[in-house]
């Protein structure tokens, strides 16, 4: 199931790149989220926001999605990364972008 159309179009317009260093404060609180990849950025707020546990628990356990680890947060903060980024309070998803 896709999140509905304004849902999406929300959280779309409340996602962006965003330097590792502006997120580092909200790691240091354990509230940053790393989101695969593979994953839909936009899919996965959504469907935590509809609270679609099932998906949710599916993705904690095929870790694709887990709480930022320190050795992420360290090489992010190495490279001076941006991030997409989106906010699901209390959490604050990232994603790295993908190569092109």
């Amino acid at each position: 199931m896709t999140a509905p159309a304004d849902l999406r179009q929300h959280l779309n317009g409340e996602t962006a790149r965003i330097a590792w260093r502006e997120l580092e404060r909200h790691f240091a609180r354990g509230a940053v989220v790393t989101v695969d990849p593979g994953l839909d950025l936009i899919d996965v707020a959504a469907r935590m926001i509809e609270d679609e546990t099932a998906s949710v628990q599916r993705w904690l356990k095929e870790d694709r999605i887990r709480r930022t680890t320190a050795d992420e947060a360290q090489r992010w903060h190495s490279e001076q990364a941006e991030l997409w980024c989106v906010v699901v309070a209390p959490w604050v998803l990232v994603q790295p972008p993908t190569p092109n």
